[in-house]
């Protein structure tokens, strides 16, 4: 096994460490704060009879990163991401698909539950989307719900995506995102602290929640229930001292009890991609006239029929050929993108 890994010693037992049970992240720093380096730490806090065991595993690690296409990254790496140098356990490895460079644009965390309503996945398409077209890296978990619909809308509009998993890299979960968890590797990046080929475990997605709260500058809730995992996401990024904002919901709505509470309690209200865009400090929607440039689909369809100047929605509907439901859609996405607002009279207008 070691001869067919060009990893240093020095790296093997850094690694090997990480893997010792019991120790953990938060145990992988503080033995290599005590010794000088995580290397230092494996050869003298390791039973010297478990060390070639471990060495052996850390070696198999590399080797099924290297086969799976991922980059394996050590912490102290030069291109380890610098803001999760910020947690109090940075994971002491990553393994990574794609293009890590996407995390130095402004980035945002976009999460919610997994059991997302109709208004839920608009909002998150239309803010996702205006944001990625603005230039923003939407970071997300890759789940069912808020997480994918996320995802989709940065990518449909051509911008960058940063999905953290709570497996492998290379799994895709649920098994029905393969396509998304290519799309994002492809045009974004992929990140796992787990070893290639990893499932999903009762404390997977909690330690996956910690390291997408600090690689966000701006994490948003949109929709979470009373125990949703997007709150520990929130909490961790108000631990780290990042901006958490949320959109408000229905209060009868059960998807909506725990991203109120967060507005209850502070957080930052987004009503539209301007206000996330604020938090950021970049140029709002009004600044931005090649915004519009980038539209696509009933987006676009909706955009032209309104170059005559404002127009009722049922107009505005046969003039973009889309079903009532559809034009709707197009309509909440502009209007959060800032591009059009919305007349006392009822009747839509693009902003100037």
């Amino acid at each position: 096994m070691r001869e067919a890994s060009s990893f240093p010693d020095a790296r093997v037992d850094a690694l090997a460490l990480a893997l010792a049970p019991g120790v953990g992240a938060r145990g992988y720093h503080e033995r290599s704060r005590v010794f000088g380096s995580a290397a230092r730490a494996f050869r003298a806090a390791v039973n010297l009879s478990d060390q070639s065991r471990l060495r052996d595993e850390a070696l198999r690690l590399a080797a099924d990163a290297a086969q799976c296409g991922a980059t394996l990254l050590l912490f102290g790496d030069d291109a380890y991401p610098a803001p999760l140098l910020q947690l109090f356990d940075p994971p002491p490895y990553l393994c990574v698909l794609g293009d890590l460079s996407v995390l130095a644009r402004p980035t945002v965390a976009i999460v919610g539950t997994r059991r997302a309503t109709p208004y839920g996945e608009r909002v998150t398409h239309a803010l996702s989307g205006a944001l990625a077209a603005a230039g923003v890296c939407v970071v997300s978990g890759m789940a069912r719900g808020i997480d994918a619909a996320a995802h989709r809308a940065a990518l449909a509009r051509g911008g960058y995506t940063a999905a953290v998993l709570g497996t492998g890299v290379d799994i895709a979960y649920p098994v029905a995102h393969r396509s998304l968890h290519a799309s994002i590797a492809q045009q974004g990046v992929v990140i796992s602290e787990f070893p290639c080929g990893s499932r999903a475990g009762p404390a997977s997605f909690p330690r996956r929640n910690r390291v997408i709260a600090a690689l966000a500058r701006l994490t948003i809730v949109v929709e979470a229930g009373e125990r949703s995992g997007a709150l520990i996401t929130a909490e961790h990024a108000l631990d780290l001292g990042r901006d958490v904002g949320a959109v408000p919901g229905p209060i009868e709505s059960p998807q909506h009890v725990g991203s109120n509470g967060l507005l209850k309690n502070g957080a930052h209200a987004i009503l539209g991609a301007d206000d996330a865009l604020s938090l950021l400090g970049l140029p709002d929607a009004k600044a931005r006239p090649n915004v519009a440039g980038t539209l696509v689909g009933d987006e676009r369809a909706v955009w032209i029929a309104l170059e005559d100047g404002a127009t009722p929605i049922d107009r505005l509907t046969e003039l973009a050929a889309l079903t009532p439901r559809r034009s709707l859609a197009a309509v909440t996405a502009l209007e959060l993108a800032g591009l059009i607002a919305t007349l006392p009279t009822g009747e839509i207008h693009r902003r100037s």
